[in-house]
Protein backbone atom coordinates (compact mmCIF):
# COMPACT_ATOMS: atom_id res chain seq x y z
CA UNK A 1 0.00 0.00 0.00
CA UNK A 2 1.65 3.65 -0.80
CA UNK A 3 2.02 6.51 1.50
CA UNK A 4 -0.79 8.15 -0.07
CA UNK A 5 -3.51 5.07 0.36
CA UNK A 6 -2.84 4.93 3.93
CA UNK A 7 -3.41 8.36 4.15
CA UNK A 8 -6.64 8.62 2.69
CA UNK A 9 -7.73 5.38 4.97
CA UNK A 10 -6.49 6.63 8.15
CA UNK A 11 -8.53 10.40 7.12
CA UNK A 12 -11.86 8.13 6.19
CA UNK A 13 -11.48 6.20 9.41
CA UNK A 14 -10.83 9.59 11.64
CA UNK A 15 -13.70 11.33 9.85
CA UNK A 16 -15.84 8.30 10.61
CA UNK A 17 -14.90 8.34 14.67
CA UNK A 18 -15.62 11.86 14.18
CA UNK A 19 -19.17 11.53 12.75
CA UNK A 20 -20.14 8.34 15.21
CA UNK A 21 -18.44 10.26 18.25
CA UNK A 22 -21.02 13.47 17.23
CA UNK A 23 -24.14 11.28 16.65
CA UNK A 24 -24.02 9.73 20.05
CA UNK A 25 -23.36 13.05 21.72
CA UNK A 26 -26.24 14.68 20.08
CA UNK A 27 -28.40 11.76 21.20
CA UNK A 28 -26.73 11.87 25.21
CA UNK A 29 -29.53 13.43 27.34
CA UNK A 30 -32.12 13.31 24.74
CA UNK A 31 -36.19 12.44 25.61
CA UNK A 32 -37.26 9.72 24.05
CA UNK A 33 -40.26 7.24 24.27
CA UNK A 34 -40.60 4.74 27.08
CA UNK A 35 -42.06 2.28 24.38
CA UNK A 36 -44.31 -0.13 25.61
CA UNK A 37 -41.94 -1.28 28.97
CA UNK A 38 -43.68 -1.56 32.32
CA UNK A 39 -41.68 -1.58 35.75
CA UNK A 40 -42.39 -4.84 37.73
CA UNK A 41 -42.70 -4.18 41.11
CA UNK A 42 -39.96 -6.75 42.59
CA UNK A 43 -37.55 -5.03 40.35
CA UNK A 44 -38.00 -1.61 42.23
CA UNK A 45 -36.39 -3.66 45.36
CA UNK A 46 -39.02 -3.01 48.03
CA UNK A 47 -39.65 0.58 46.77
CA UNK A 48 -42.86 1.56 45.63
CA UNK A 49 -43.71 4.04 42.79
CA UNK A 50 -44.91 7.28 43.53
CA UNK A 51 -49.05 8.39 43.15
CA UNK A 52 -48.61 10.17 40.14
CA UNK A 53 -44.91 9.72 38.99
CA UNK A 54 -41.76 7.89 39.87
CA UNK A 55 -38.03 9.27 38.23
CA UNK A 56 -36.71 5.83 37.92
CA UNK A 57 -32.57 6.17 37.84
CA UNK A 58 -30.33 3.70 36.58
CA UNK A 59 -26.84 3.75 37.39
CA UNK A 60 -23.58 1.88 38.21
CA UNK A 61 -21.21 2.25 41.38
CA UNK A 62 -19.05 3.40 38.84
CA UNK A 63 -20.73 5.48 36.87
CA UNK A 64 -19.06 8.93 36.95
CA UNK A 65 -21.98 11.24 36.53
CA UNK A 66 -24.59 9.27 38.21
CA UNK A 67 -24.25 11.57 41.53
CA UNK A 68 -25.09 14.96 39.29
CA UNK A 69 -27.60 13.52 38.16
CA UNK A 70 -28.79 11.74 41.45
CA UNK A 71 -29.17 15.68 42.90
CA UNK A 72 -31.05 16.93 40.44
CA UNK A 73 -33.50 14.32 40.15
CA UNK A 74 -33.78 14.15 44.00
CA UNK A 75 -34.01 18.12 43.61
CA UNK A 76 -36.90 17.96 41.22
CA UNK A 77 -38.43 14.76 43.52
CA UNK A 78 -38.35 17.53 46.58
CA UNK A 79 -40.53 20.04 44.70
CA UNK A 80 -43.47 18.10 44.36
CA UNK A 81 -45.30 16.23 46.67
CA UNK A 82 -46.52 13.28 44.30
CA UNK A 83 -43.33 12.46 42.26
CA UNK A 84 -40.74 10.06 44.36
CA UNK A 85 -36.61 9.08 42.55
CA UNK A 86 -35.81 5.95 43.08
CA UNK A 87 -32.27 4.97 41.76
CA UNK A 88 -31.40 1.34 41.17
CA UNK A 89 -27.83 0.06 41.10
CA UNK A 90 -27.22 -1.96 38.55
CA UNK A 91 -23.47 -2.90 39.08
CA UNK A 92 -25.42 -6.62 40.44
CA UNK A 93 -28.70 -6.58 38.66
CA UNK A 94 -27.47 -7.14 34.62
CA UNK A 95 -30.76 -8.52 34.31
CA UNK A 96 -33.02 -5.24 34.86
CA UNK A 97 -30.43 -3.57 32.60
CA UNK A 98 -31.11 -6.48 29.81
CA UNK A 99 -35.41 -6.20 30.55
CA UNK A 100 -35.34 -2.82 30.32
CA UNK A 101 -32.77 -2.34 27.35
CA UNK A 102 -30.18 0.37 29.58
CA UNK A 103 -27.25 0.41 27.33
CA UNK A 104 -25.58 3.20 29.31
CA UNK A 105 -25.76 4.79 32.53
CA UNK A 106 -26.78 7.24 33.93
CA UNK A 107 -30.11 6.08 32.36
CA UNK A 108 -33.42 7.76 33.76
CA UNK A 109 -37.18 6.70 33.30
CA UNK A 110 -40.21 8.89 33.89
CA UNK A 111 -42.73 6.33 35.20
CA UNK A 112 -46.55 6.57 36.08
CA UNK A 113 -47.99 5.20 39.04
CA UNK A 114 -49.04 2.03 36.91
CA UNK A 115 -45.44 1.60 36.19
CA UNK A 116 -45.94 2.46 32.69
CA UNK A 117 -42.35 4.12 31.17
CA UNK A 118 -43.85 7.17 29.87
CA UNK A 119 -40.36 8.97 29.11
CA UNK A 120 -36.46 7.92 29.17
CA UNK A 121 -33.63 9.34 28.94
CA UNK A 122 -29.86 7.64 28.19
CA UNK A 123 -27.21 10.36 30.01
CA UNK A 124 -27.20 13.08 31.31
CA UNK A 125 -30.97 14.89 30.93
CA UNK A 126 -31.88 18.56 31.06
CA UNK A 127 -33.75 19.61 33.72
CA UNK A 128 -35.92 21.88 31.48
CA UNK A 129 -36.77 18.03 29.62
CA UNK A 130 -37.59 16.45 32.63
CA UNK A 131 -39.62 19.39 34.15
CA UNK A 132 -41.38 19.74 30.70
CA UNK A 133 -42.43 15.73 30.22
CA UNK A 134 -43.62 16.23 34.13
CA UNK A 135 -45.60 19.15 33.46
CA UNK A 136 -47.62 16.85 30.93
CA UNK A 137 -48.01 13.97 33.63
CA UNK A 138 -49.01 16.17 36.67
CA UNK A 139 -51.27 18.44 34.97
CA UNK A 140 -54.40 16.51 34.84
CA UNK A 141 -54.06 15.67 38.84
CA UNK A 142 -53.12 19.84 39.16
CA UNK A 143 -56.94 20.06 37.34
CA UNK A 144 -58.70 17.33 39.44
CA UNK A 145 -57.38 18.94 42.81
CA UNK A 146 -59.44 21.85 41.99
Amino acid sequence: MSVDAALAVTAAIVAVAIVCGLIVRARDGRRRSGGDLVIRAEDLDGLSLARSATLLQFSTELCARCPQVRRMLGSIADEHADVAHVEIDLTNRNDLATRYHVLQTPTTFLVDASGTVLSRWGGVPSRSAIDHALGAVLTPHTQESR
